[in-house]
């Protein structure tokens, strides 16, 4: 758990207007402190499955607030992931989706049709 100092902390840290507490921003900051605390405990207690259980929620629950500001402000996106020092997921690109038909002809000109004839 987080103490309330420091959670007010990241609070002022992270605050877009003066009276924020629970913006997309915000929210990630303290998930993050949380997920780095639980952590910590389960590398001393590896068998702690219910606290496993939680970081896993919580983890989860920072992603879609990630995928939701991503959508919503790319730019504020950006500052929460170098601030908090986050990786950034990559996107996802399906086997074969990218390829198009002008891919595979790049290398051909008209000129190069024409000699074959």
């Amino acid at each position: 758990m987080l103490s309330k100092q420091k959670k007010q902390n990241i609070i002022k840290k992270f605050q877009t207007h003066g009276s924020d507490t629970g913006s997309s921003e915000v929210q990630i900051a303290i998930l993050t402190a949380e997920i780095e605390e639980l952590t910590g405990h389960l590398k001393l207690h590896a068998k702690d499955h219910s606290s496993r259980r939680g970081l896993l929620k919580k983890v989860g629950e920072r992603r879609r607030l990630l995928r939701y500001l991503q959508k919503e402000n790319a730019k504020s996106y950006e500052d929460v992931i170098v601030k908090l020092k986050l990786k950034q997921a990559k996107a996802l690109v399906r086997p074969g989706a990218s390829a198009t038909l002008d891919d595979d002809h790049d290398d051909i000109d008209e000129s190069d049709i024409a000699d074959d004839k």
